[in-house]
């Protein structure tokens, strides 16, 4: 296990790109019925993507956004044998009211970790809700790495909601945790959403799962299967999937793999702008169209546009170009068309 803190800085002009982002994160989705917030899913979206990066990369890129000052914290294990390659970031603004836990996704260039999105032995997380607990049916692979870094997760949101500072805990903050987000892109994304529902299933954390104000994911393949409890509904209303058309991850895994399930509000990038879906993503029937998925990455531009699915607008780079609300610079500073 590997446990890293820092401290972000601030930067000047043209940064932050939303001033005071960790109030715009605390007053976010306060009002039924829930809708997906712009200045959300582009800020948690830039969370996910650089969340491939080191811990550096993370804490510059939020501290570019907006999310200034924060203490930045990464948690990894990793077991090859067993193909869990689990890393989690948590960002806790200066003032201790919001943080922010991000889940990486697949990484490219470890096998290990295609292997864990192969990997789909059904496992099972208990849900409690008021009436009872039930037992939801889940991804195995997805499951595994959730659990390789979740004690240490809550153990360090438990010191935000103490009011201790996750750079040293030692140190208190002016207010204890309000306000937590979840999100993630691929893998990660399906890491995040499981974190929401097991979090809601676990009695001694109630404290930490009635401050989870949304989970975001983007790109996020199926996680759980059918049938689902009747306690949970498919449109989990303060889950918000963001799908871009062409990427065929969110339709995996296959049918042949089992009956996965999406769950939450999807949106999907229509027409230049996020709509909301009311049906998801359909499950790919079979396996037999993803080797030529994967080879439309080494295609022209104008052959992949005429793909239904094509694997390179599965990049987080695609998905944070249509994040990006107009008039908003990139985390580089420049301006260009979203």
């Amino acid at each position: 296990m590997t446990v890293e803190r820092i401290v972000a800085g601030t930067w000047g002009d043209p940064f932050p790109v939303y001033p005071d982002l960790a109030g715009l994160l605390a007053a976010a989705h306060l009002q039924a019925p829930l809708e997906r917030d712009a200045t959300v899913a582009h800020a948690l979206g830039v969370c996910a993507g650089y969340a491939y990066g080191d811990t550096e990369t993370v804490s510059t890129m939020m501290s570019r956004v907006g999310f200034s000052g924060h203490a930045c914290v990464r948690i990894q294990r990793v077991v090859d044998a067993m193909f869990v390659y689990s890393t989690a970031y948590i960002l806790q603004s200066p003032c201790g009211r919001v943080a922010v836990v991000c889940f990486r996704g697949t990484e490219p260039a470890v096998v290990g970790n295609w292997l864990a999105d192969m990997d789909l032995g059904p496992d099972s997380s208990t849900v409690l809700f008021a009436g009872g607990a039930a037992e939801l049916r889940v991804h195995g692979g997805f499951h595994r790495n959730l659990r390789a870094t979740w004690w240490t997760v809550l153990d360090e949101l438990t010191f935000a909601l103490a009011g201790k500072s996750l750079a040293d805990h030692g140190t208190a903050v002016p207010h204890p945790l309000e306000v937590l987000y979840v999100c993630g892109h691929s893998l990660g994304g399906g890491m995040a959403l499981l974190f929401g529902l097991k979090l809601a299933g676990d009695p001694h954390h109630r404290a930490l799962a009635e401050r989870v104000r949304a989970v975001y994911t983007f790109g996020q393949p199926m996680a759980v299967l059918m049938p689902l409890p009747p306690e949970i509904e498919p449109s989990q209303s303060n889950v918000f999937r963001h799908v871009l058309l062409q990427d065929p991850i969110p339709a995996l895994p296959a049918a042949t793999w089992g009956p996965f399930v999406h769950v939450g509000r999807e949106y999907r990038f229509l027409g230049g702008a996020w709509r909301h879906s009311p049906t998801p993503v359909e499950q790919l029937p079979t396996m037999r169209h993803v080797p030529r998925i994967v080879l439309s990455f080494f295609e022209s531009e104008a052959r992949r546009e005429a793909d239904q699915y094509a694997f390179s607008e599965h990049g987080p780079q695609h998905y944070l170009s249509a994040l990006r609300p107009p008039g908003r610079v990139t985390e580089f500073g420049d301006w260009t068309p979203p």
